[in-house]
């Protein structure tokens, strides 16, 4: 099963490699959203971020992409208060020195989405089987599998730091929504702790705003806790998002201490489906390809 396994992915790997960005990107809009997208002259918000995705080539995108370096690149435009610390950093899994990081704490690719390693208890954690996760995350090739252009040249290397809970022993995430300074809305994402992520938009006046299935879902009168520090959260997303047709900013909130989480270029690599018509087309209006 392993061999055949292995074959698979190799044969995956090939065809990969001699689909062109602009067939992937067409493939998989088709593929999340039962339609083709419309490049030549797109309008809505999947649409613009696929074509941002094919055509916008700055460098310092790279940067602010990279889980290392962009924590740089927050540094220098609002100071050291909101950059979460770093423990390490690793271009090879096998340098990765457990007995220099503390009891907790969390690691993951700088270049890489979705694998990371949360430990609690570090007396608890198996570290070969923690090197061979990162292993593979060094191995992964985000850019090919999303094709998503910043990606490409971001270097492969591991990053530790800082394990940050609020005191309810959650952690929700806050994630901006932000056209060239303009911050439209935050979407709350709550208990993926749990492994149960919910998602919830708010306007700045944290006006609960049905955007999603899930928000088209929620009952009568819902709404969350707004924490203690918005304003200032919808403030810095601002600061971090000028200049760029769009970004999401993505912060932490733990317990009025605000954390810079990282930023994103193509949310749900331009695919989104679980948006609705309505919020695909308003962020298309808003989102500005010139």
């Amino acid at each position: 099963m392993k061999e055949e396994s292995n074959i698979k992915t190799v044969a995956y790997k090939i065809l990969n490699s001699l689909i062109s960005d602009s067939l992937y990107t067409r493939l998989k809009f088709r593929k999340n959203l039962h339609r083709w997208p419309d490049l030549k002259n797109p309008r809505t918000f999947n649409e613009k971020l696929c074509w941002l995705k094919l055509h916008r080539r700055e460098p310092k995108m790279s940067v602010m992409v990279d889980k290392a370096q962009a924590k740089d690149y927050v540094r220098n435009i609002l100071g050291e208060e909101y950059i979460i610390p770093t423990f390490g950093l690793w271009e090879r899994a096998e340098d990765i020195d457990f007995g220099l990081l503390p009891d907790r704490f969390v690691m993951k690719g700088t270049h890489d989405s979705g694998r990371v390693i949360v430990c609690t208890d570090k007396n608890q954690l198996d570290f070969d089987r923690a090197r061979q996760e990162m292993q593979q995350s060094l191995d992964r090739d985000f850019y090919a599998i999303t094709r998503e252009w910043p990606y490409k040249n971001v270097p492969h290397r591991i990053i530790a730091e800082q394990f940050i809970r609020q005191s309810d022993g959650g952690l929700t995430d806050y994630k901006f929504f932000c056209f060239n300074g303009h911050v439209d809305c935050v979407m709350v994402c709550i208990d993926r702790h749990l492994g149960k992520p919910r998602f919830y938009f708010f306007d700045r006046n944290w006006n609960f705003l049905r955007l999603n299935k899930r928000g088209v879902a929620a009952p009568e009168g819902f709404t969350l806790p707004r924490p203690e520090g918005m304003e200032r959260m919808f403030e810095i997303a601002s600061i971090l998002s000028k200049g760029q047709p769009f970004v999401r900013v993505d912060l932490y909130n733990v317990d009025g201490k605000i954390y810079f989480g990282e930023l994103t270029f193509y949310p749900d690599g331009g695919v989104d489906p679980n948006i609705l018509p309505s919020t695909d087309q308003r962020w298309g209006d808003l989102l500005d390809l010139k």
